[in-house]
């Protein structure tokens, strides 16, 4: 309402600027955004009122203040979830395992520790001589000495025992001629055992060398002077590979050893025409190694008949002449 113009004091109040916050509606450029943050369109209209500007600002303080606020808020609820969560966890009883998988997990580690104490004990007896031969022990000597076979084993006194290929001690010990077999251990804790089976001479045949004695398999293993009684080995060709030979031993092996001990020579011209001859000059034909047991009985019967020939040729029908 305007003042009347005779009052002398009264100040004309002036038009209000059109456009007004008061009267205009707000621009759609100027408006603030969802965040209380200035548009665009506030920077575009700083060319408006004074009083404009300091509202703005004191909306769009109060909207940062209330998601500050609300921010705020969302992380001490969420610190208290967490620290209720840990709460919860820490009060809840540990799950305890069952007792088939503790026992089961218990025999796993003693064996891995028994396989640990195994190892390293045998690194510690192959590497140190804590366990090394002191002495060889050789049994089973006949004709050959104790110096012999430990000379040709060739094993060096403190030498651990897990180091030592026995097999290799043997096949070196089983190339001495009069060796049959030899078998070589080590005998804890300090000791190597070497066994040894020495070759029995079975028949002989003289050479221009000297008597060679033959073993039941027909190696020729020594030249030596034959044992008294031993029987002349008649054949052409003696060895291992030679049939006649093998032969003529087989019939001489299956002989009873009363009756063995009275042979004088065995000859064998050929696998079916065995001879034995008796140290006295009896003869026995024996023709080939068939029905070789049977023979044998039938041969220790009949030499106690007076004959100078005795036929076992055919097992069935023994003759003495």
């Amino acid at each position: 309402m305007s003042t009347p113009p005779d009052d002398p004091d009264a100040v004309p109040e002036e038009p209000a600027p059109q456009g007004s916050a008061e009267e205009q509606p707000a621009d759609a450029e100027g408006e603030q955004d969802a965040e209380g943050e200035p548009t665009a369109g506030d920077e575009a209209a700083g060319e408006q009122a004074d009083e404009e500007g300091p509202r703005r600002r004191a909306r769009r303080e109060r909207a940062e203040r209330r998601a500050a606020q609300a921010r705020a808020e969302a992380i001490e609820q969420a610190r208290r979830e967490a620290k209720r969560r840990i709460r919860a966890n820490a009060g809840e009883p540990a799950k305890r395992l069952p007792r088939g998988t503790i026992r089961g997990l218990k025999m796993v580690l003693a064996m891995i520790l028994a396989v640990l104490a195994v190892v390293g004990l045998g690194l510690i007896l192959y590497f140190t001589p804590a366990m090394s031969v002191r002495d060889i022990e050789v049994t089973g000597l006949a004709a050959l000495s104790r110096d012999e076979v430990v000379a040709v084993a060739d094993v060096q006194l403190g030498t651990p025992l897990l180091q030592i290929d026995t097999g290799a001690v043997a096949e070196r010990v089983a190339t001495i001629r009069r060796v049959a077999s030899t078998r070589v251990q080590r005998q804890y804790p300090s000791a190597l055992g070497i066994a040894v089976i020495e070759r029995v001479a079975v028949v002989f045949k003289d050479y221009p060398d000297g008597p060679h004695l033959f073993d039941r398999d027909g190696v020729d293993f020594a030249t030596a002077p034959p044992p008294p009684g031993l029987p002349v080995f008649d054949v052409d060709n003696p060895g291992p590979s030679d049939p006649a030979s093998r032969a003529a031993l087989q019939v001489m092996t299956a002989l009873a050893p009363e009756v063995a001990g009275q042979i004088g020579r065995v000859a064998a011209p050929s696998v079916a025409s065995i001879t034995l001859t008796l140290a006295d000059g009896r003869v026995v034909v024996w023709g080939n190694t068939d029905r070789t047991p049977e023979k044998a009985q039938k041969l220790a019967a009949l030499l106690t008949q007076p004959g100078h020939t005795y036929d076992v040729s055919s097992p069935d029908l023994p003759t003495v002449r």
